[in-house]
């Protein structure tokens, strides 16, 4: 591998002597600088700092690039969703079906609804909520499912809403980690009732701080949301009912514009980056990421499986090599959600994933040296394992 890896290298540095961190947004930054400089200025100069021009602008613009009808920017992805399950009409003493295998905040969403997250586990194949497993969890108190895009890669959207409509329940997309993925070649986010984003720097449209974003082909839906995220005030100092500040700021607007305008390119390096590594990692003893036939993963993470994972990422991390957990504790274990009485062994396959899990780095600036600098450390791990 390492004969490999500096045969394809140009420069005079051997691959093993490169630091590489798990992302690099100040080189994001400075490709950026010339169009989100002078952009922050006119927010600043026009005074437009809460919603304003910049956020409708953005609004309409990602509506566009995610094939839905209305767009309502919030100031994150966990009040994006729980915007959406208010306006499907969850609330105190409702369920919802999830997964275990995400970041907590798809499941603070429901419970800051009123309503209890009901667990289904993952596909061991794709990570994704397994569908096989949803109809068993419907009780009469279900009133959405949601399940995730993890990593950048589709649910199975088709069995999702077979599911949905046969039994009355709206299907709301977790898309906050795949902006731009796609379902039988369908931007995700549009396909359900609505589709929930995160704008969190580290994404793959990420913001110069918080921001989100809901999208939906419902008019009334967008109606309800958009008010709703702005202490539900139709008109000024009006409140028809209890409301939130959920505003997304002029800033972000701004800056999410411009990269918008950078995403395609991004995600297209993210997808070379993606292959290769399954390429170079093919006959090291890792699990490595697998994508369904009919769906576009945007790889917002590169995740391997592999028993010794706490042994390799010491081993990258000797090497200035900085790697991720996505996640090193399941939703369903987590002592806020210990009173739902889950234990070791309920889902069994989001365990597995949460013990062996190890993200790689992968971002559009890597360069191929940094890559093949963290597949050559990979495989030296390996060998001192053995």
């Amino acid at each position: 591998m390492r004969k490999h890896a500096e045969a394809t290298i140009e420069t005079g540095t051997p691959a093993t002597h490169l630091a590489v961190p798990f992302m690099d947004l100040k080189a994001q930054f400075a490709g950026l600088r010339d169009q989100v400089l002078p952009a922050l200025e006119e927010v600043c100069a026009d005074a437009a700092f809460i919603l304003g021009s910049r956020v409708a602008e953005f609004e309409q613009s990602f509506a566009a690039y995610t094939g839905a009808k209305h767009c309502i920017a919030v100031n994150s992805g966990t009040s994006a969703l729980h915007l959406a399950l208010l306006a499907a009409g969850v609330g105190p003493g409702d369920e919802v079906i999830t997964v275990p295998m995400t970041f907590v905040a798809t499941s603070w969403a429901i419970s800051y609804c009123g309503a209890t997250p009901v667990f289904v586990d993952v596909d061991p194949v794709t990570y994704t909520m397994d569908p096989n497993q949803v109809e068993a969890r419907i009780t009469p108190r279900t009133k959405a499912i949601l399940p995730v895009h993890l990593y950048g890669q589709p649910a199975d959207l088709g069995s999702l809403l077979y599911i949905g409509r046969r039994h009355g329940i709206p299907v709301i997309e977790d898309a906050c980690q795949a902006h731009g993925a796609t379902y039988r070649g369908q931007p995700v986010g549009s396909i359900g009732q609505s589709g929930c984003f995160s704008f969190y720097p580290g994404k793959n449209l990420g913001a110069f701080g918080e921001g989100g974003a809901v999208v939906t082909n419902d008019a009334a839906l967008a109606q309800r949301m958009r008010p709703l995220r702005d202490h539900a005030q139709p008109s000024r100092y009006v409140h028809t009912e209890i409301g939130f500040n959920y505003r997304m700021d002029g800033l972000q607007g701004a800056v999410l514009g411009i990269k918008l305008q950078r995403l395609p390119d991004w995600t297209a390096r993210r997808v070379e980056l993606a292959e290769r590594y399954q390429q170079l990692l093919a006959g090291l003893p890792f699990t490595l990421p697998v994508t369904a036939a009919d769906r576009q993963h945007v790889w917002h993470l590169f995740v391997v499986l592999q028993p010794e994972r706490d042994r390799i990422r010491a081993t990258l991390a000797d090497r200035n090599i900085q790697t991720g957990l996505h996640y090193p504790t399941p939703v369903h274990l987590q002592p806020a959600y210990a009173h739902l009485g889950h234990g070791q062994g309920s889902f069994p396959v989001t365990e597995r994933m949460c013990r062996q899990c190890l993200s790689l780095p992968l971002f559009p600036e890597m360069t191929d040296e940094q890559q093949f600098a963290t597949v050559d450390a990979l495989a030296d791990a390996v060998r001192v394992m053995s």
